[in-house]
């Protein structure tokens, strides 16, 4: 999985841990500023928020990219271990995200 600490263009975010089941949780990566989502780490996928076209384009193009449950159609899920995806690509998405969610 990706470190978030890492990604440059990233700014203050807040971590919360939610406990879904007895077996399942995923972290909220938020900003600090307006206490929003700009990623949700699953067990096996991650969501971020995207742009409307961008999202389509990914999910034409990639069979581990489908439409966020968390996000909506504002968004896409990734399955974390398809590693269809670069990680530069990855990170790009994320910091999309987290610029997305900052002027909301």
């Amino acid at each position: 999985m990706i470190d978030i600490t890492k990604i440059s263009g990233i700014g203050p975010f807040i971590k919360e841990t939610k406990q879904l089941n007895d077996f399942n949780s995923r972290d909220l990566f938020k900003i600090e500023s307006n206490n929003k989502a700009f990623l949700v780490v699953n067990k096996n996928t991650i969501e971020l928020r995207t742009d409307n076209k961008l999202g389509k384009l990914l999910i034409n193009k990639y069979e581990s990219v489908m439409e966020s449950r968390y996000f909506g159609c504002g968004g896409l899920e990734i399955v974390s271990s398809a590693d269809q995806l670069e990680p530069a690509e990855l990170e790009d998405l994320i910091r999309l995200s987290y610029n997305l969610t900052k002027n909301l």
